[in-house]
């Protein structure tokens, strides 16, 4: 059950990889004066840096190793707070406290985004970043996030991992912070089965962000260096066989986002004005079109739905929803055990519970995901269509949760 980008895996991919091959070259570093060296995953960085309207990409090994990056890049440690929505994949939560900062965790609104009055509640001296998350492909209120977090001197990273060829207001997501995240797994708008990127219009942190990437090293050296290593860095480089992947598929976005959002467009035209829900609010039509949600009125309709339909409602989606990261909650910043204390690494004690977020809670126990291009039983998507229905499948799945809906309302 992948994303789009997976169910169109075909001839183009199949060609960039045997050249690839055929070169017998898999590393991302050659000469181009060598024929052998097909250089993919620069030609990656280049067409994905032109598409998202910004100076630098980086592909790295995955979407939690660019978040990672990322904070590291922009200077995030020991000590400072990053903001970040309650409903997100773990690894947003989790890229922050490798980077030995604090995660403190804002509300989201019915955009299923981040809850810009939150955000701004959420602010305290500490406060050193904030992690929008384009969620479920939608665009977050980027006006709002962007206008608070500069009258408070806050760094914006945009987590644009399931949100790869949204737009907000006409601009690519990920061109609006200091740096942005994208994710290429199995589930995302395009894959190449594991892996990431990373965006920046700011040469400074580009080259931050490749050092810390490959071991300290400057961008695209051909061979070992010698001194001038500026950073400790990670080994988070990507294969060319990846990179050729990638490039396949980076060349099939636009297709890609207009059949979704066709399909989409389809699928809700059926179920306007229907009773007992409300679509998910879209920050923009620039949206992916990958998911489909509907906020019912009560939580005990979105339960009946559910059970007509054979799904789940959202917040049940497993690590996406911060109160079942239990790998996290009922313990601090600090440690696993009760700390009276005002730790001098950290900072203050933050904990995290699965109540914490009310407004939160009460939106995703009300929401039902229907897929239209992104099929994840752990997104609570595993209900819908996928990017190669049929007019006559997406009818018929609109017929379902008419049928489902006239029944609960009865």
């Amino acid at each position: 059950m992948p994303g789009p980008g997976a169910f169109w895996i075909g001839e183009e991919e199949i060609n960039e990889v045997v050249d690839v091959l055929k070169g017998g070259h898999l590393s991302r570093y050659g000469s181009y004066d060598d024929p052998n060296f097909k250089h993919k995953v620069i030609s990656f960085e280049e067409e994905f840096a032109k598409f998202s309207e910004v100076k630098h990409c980086l592909a790295v090994s995955g979407g939690t190793s660019a978040l990672i990056n990322c904070l590291v890049s922009m200077g995030v440690g020991p000590g400072d707070e990053v903001i970040v929505p309650g409903y997100t994949f773990v690894a947003t939560m989790s890229a922050v406290l490798f980077a030995k900062a604090v995660p403190i965790l804002a509300e989201i609104d019915e955009s299923l985004t981040m809850d810009p009055d939150d955000f701004e509640r959420k602010i305290t001296p500490r406060t050193k970043a904030v992690i929008p998350v384009h969620m479920l492909g939608n665009p977050c209120d980027m006006d709002r996030i962007m206008e608070i977090a500069d009258r408070h001197g806050i760094m914006v990273l945009e987590d644009s991992c399931q949100a790869c060829g949204a737009s907000y207001k006409g601009r690519p997501v990920g061109s609006f912070g200091k740096m942005s995240a994208f994710s290429l797994n199995i589930f995302k708008t395009i894959t190449a089965g594991d892996g990431g990127m990373l965006t920046t219009n700011d040469d400074e942190l580009f080259k931050r962000a490749f050092a810390f990437h490959d071991q300290g090293h400057l961008p695209y050296r051909a061979g070992a260096e010698i001194g001038g290593r500026t950073i400790i860095g990670m080994n988070q480089r990507v294969n060319e066989v990846s990179g050729a992947v990638a490039l396949a598929q980076v060349r099939k976005l636009p297709r890609i986002l207009d059949v979704l959002r066709k399909n989409k467009a389809q699928l809700k035209s059926r179920l306007g004005g229907l009773p007992g829900f409300r679509f998910r609010r879209i920050n923009d039509e620039g949206e992916c079109g990958t998911i489909l949600t509907l906020i019912f009125d009560t939580e005990e309709l979105a339960e009946r739905f559910c059970k007509e339909v054979g799904t789940k409602v959202v917040y049940e989606s497993g690590w996406h929803v911060y109160a079942h990261m239990e790998q996290i909650l009922n313990k601090c910043t600090t440690s696993s055990f009760k700390c009276p204390y005002e730790c001098p690494v950290y900072g203050r004690d933050v904990r995290y519970r699965n109540d914490m977020l009310p407004q939160t809670d009460a939106i995703l126990k009300r929401s039902v995901n229907i897929s239209v291009g992104v099929v994840d039983g752990a997104l609570a998507a595993g209900f819908g269509i996928n990017i190669n229905s049929f007019e006559e499948e997406i009818d018929e799945a609109a017929d379902q949760v008419v049928r489902a809906l006239r029944k609960i309302m009865a």
